[in-house]
Formats: C-alpha cells, sequence, structure tokens
C-alpha cells in the first residue's frame, strides 16, 4: 500500500490558502481572510499546565472519596496516594491506583475486616477470585492486582504489614493474544467514503503516525512542525514519556486542508465544545459511522487497529525494530516484538521456499 493510494485533494474553491514557510508554525497560520493565530496563547504546551491541572484535579477527587469514607486502612491509603502524588505520576496512574485500592478496602469492609494490619494472604485470594467471579477479562484482574501489591509493598516497607505478605504473590497467565491489523483492502474501502474534513484528517493521522488515540486528541497545533513533517508528543498517553512521530504525504494533505478550515482561536488540533479536547467517545463515533458506511461494522475494528496496521505495515516493509519501538513509544521492546510474530514475513518466506524444495525433491514422490 502507498500513500498514492489515498492522495485526497480539496477543491481550492472551498478553502483559502494556508503555508509554513518555517519552523515556526503559529508564525505562518495565516488565513487569507487576515485572520492571524495569538502566540501568546500558545506558549504553554500540554505537557506543562494542563498536566498540572489534571493530575491535581484527581488526586482531590481520589482523596476526598477516602477520607470521607470509613474504609479500613484509608489513612494508609491516603499516605500512599500523597506519595505518589509527589513522585509526579500521571493523571491516568492516580486514578488508577485510587480507584484499585479503594475497592480493596471496600471489599475488606464488606467482609468484616476492620484493620488493614490484620489482612492475609488469603484475603488477597478471595479478592481476586471476587474479580474473576465479575467477568472481568483476565488483564482488568490482572492490573487490579498490580495496583494492590504496589500499595502492600509501600506498607511492608514502612512495617504496617509483615514481609510474609509479599511472599508467593498472586500471578496471572495472561493469555498471548496477538495485536491485530486491519487489512489493507478494508483500509481502502474506508479511506474512500471518508470525505469529510476533519474526519479523514483524524484517522489518517492515526494511521500513519502510530499515535495512541489520547495522544491525538490532546494534541495541539503548536506541536506540529509542517516543513519538517513531525509532531511532538510532549506527554505519552501510558508512559509520560515524550516522543517524535512523522507523518506522511497524504497526512499532510488531510491536515492542511482542516488547517484551512477549522477554527484558529482554538488550541487543540480536534476540538469538541467551547475548544476542548475531542472526547475519545466523539472519535469513536467517527470511525464507527464509516465502518457502517462501508460494511465493516460486523468485523469488530477498533480506532486503536489503525495503530496495530500502522506498526505492522512498517514492519512488513523492513523497518528495523528497535525504530518502530520509538515511533509507537514502547518502553520495552518486549511490547514491540508482538507486531513482530504478527507481521514477520521472515518465516513465511522460508517456510514456502523450503516447502518447494521439499515438494520438487525424491522425497517427496513416496507420499
Amino acid at each position: 500500500m502507498t500513500t498514492s493510494d489515498f492522495t485526497f485533494y480539496l477543491p481550492e474553491d472551498q478553502v483559502p490558502s494556508i503555508t509554513a514557510e518555517s519552523n515556526d508554525f503559529f508564525n505562518n497560520y495565516r488565513l487569507s481572510s487576515g485572520c492571524f493565530l495569538p502566540v501568546e496563547d500558545q506558549k504553554q504546551p500540554f505537557h506543562a499546565a494542563d498536566h498540572f491541572q489534571l493530575r491535581q484535579k484527581t488526586y482531590h477527587r481520589i482523596i476526598r472519596k477516602l477520607t470521607g469514607s470509613k474504609l479500613p486502612g484509608r489513612e494508609h491509603a491516603v499516605s500512599y496516594l500523597q506519595h505518589k502524588y509527589r513522585r509526579n505520576l500521571r493523571a491516568g496512574t492516580l486514578r488508577c491506583s485510587g480507584h484499585n485500592i479503594r475497592f480493596f478496602l471496600l471489599f475488606l469492609q464488606e467482609n468484616g475486616r476492620l484493620r488493614l494490619e490484620d489482612i492475609t494472604r488469603r484475603d488477597i485470594e478471595a479478592y481476586v477470585e471476587q474479580e474473576q467471579d465479575k467477568g472481568l477479562a483476565v488483564q482488568s484482574v490482572r492490573t487490579k492486582l498490580t495496583s494492590l501489591y504496589a500499595f502492600l509493598n509501600y506498607l511492608v516497607k514502612y512495617d504496617i504489614l509483615p514481609q510474609e505478605i509479599l511472599e508467593r504473590k498472586i500471578r496471572l497467565k495472561l493469555p498471548e493474544s496477538l495485536p491485530r491489523a486491519i487489512v489493507v483492502e478494508d483500509i481502502k474501502a474506508l479511506l474512500a467514503v471518508v470525505k469529510n474534513v476533519r474526519d479523514r484528517a483524524l484517522i489518517l493521522l492515526l494511521l500513519r503516525t502510530g499515535m495512541r488515540i489520547g495522544e491525538l486528541l490532546n494534541l495541539q497545533v503548536s506541536d506540529i512542525n509542517l516543513r519538517e513533517m513531525k509532531i511532538c508528543i510532549y506527554l505519552g498517553e501510558k508512559n509520560a514519556q515524550g516522543r517524535v512521530v512523522y507523518y506522511c504525504d497524504d497526512a499532510k494533505e488531510a491536515l492542511l486542508a482542516w488547517l484551512r478550515i477549522r477554527v484558529p482561536q482554538h488550541r487543540y488540533l480536534f476540538y469538541g465544545h467551547s475548544g476542548r479536547p475531542l472526547s475519545y467517545s466523539g472519535a469513536r463515533k467517527i470511525f464507527q459511522k464509516y465502518l457502517k458506511k462501508t460494511g465493516l461494522d460486523s468485523k469488530g475494528y477498533s480506532l486503536h487497529q489503525l495503530r496495530h496496521t500502522f506498526a505492522s505495515e512498517l514492519l512488513n516493509a523492513g523497518m528495523r525494530l528497535e525504530v518502530l519501538q520509538q515511533l509507537l513509544g514502547h518502553s520495552s521492546i518486549e511490547i514491540t516484538r508482538h507486531y513482530a510474530r504478527l507481521t514477520d514475513r521472515t518465516r513465511e518466506v522460508e517456510y514456502f521456499h523450503t516447502m518447494k524444495l521439499i515438494e520438487e525433491g525424491s522425497g517427496c514422490e513416496s507420499y
């Protein structure tokens, strides 16, 4: 599949011109009407003020829930979350830890445990069994268990719980599922029906950059370098590590078409009401609309699979695994290896080549 397969042209009479003659995009973001986007409104990117405010809001919400309850060990949970907050962990990490710990304390309360200090390994086992009985996915239960053990490790470190509680940890084996890419024919069919300028830019940027959905939705126009065709992600969605991603010609055409007609005063590239970032549910509805239009809705494709497709296509084209790891923002190359297991054509070529030799040889005549 080449970029020329999806070249998208917007009629010139529909949009004013836009240029980017330097790396400073905002100094060149001028529409033909003379409208200019003030640089002053864009000085502080997402990784600074927005990150701090979101963390603070999330942290205080969790603390209020804990302090306003009568859960056993709530004071230790508050102390632990204060410790995580001081380490400058992401809002999503704080939220996940806070919810998982609170649910465990609620489980203890419902089962008559009045003191967190009295829990045993059997209590942890019973909690895991309860979560499994709810029908949760193995990964969801494992995430809860990981949060719980991090909390227990903190309590052991400060002599609130004995070391024995961490012996013989409960470990859940995950099924070895492979990332699922969208087949080339379906990608072509999908892009053929996406005529809305904004929607096409959104889908093509996900497909050509490999960004996570949350990263794209939090993207600000100031993060885009039009001259070098790259995007700076100041805060990774999963690991809070920034990186640079790139986009190719068809995504560039779709992006420029959207930049020409979007409201320039909004700092987020894709925005909803009042200029706030487009919500995940809003992006999902956009994608589902086009899947239904092409008759692909029964295949269960998701927005995240555009990221899988990006990775698979680059590997099939010969990109080195360590380079793909950086583009995807994986903290470990082992995560990236999952894509290699799915897309590595070396095994396929070697198999059919060897099998052809076997079939042509005397060894197969006895069959």
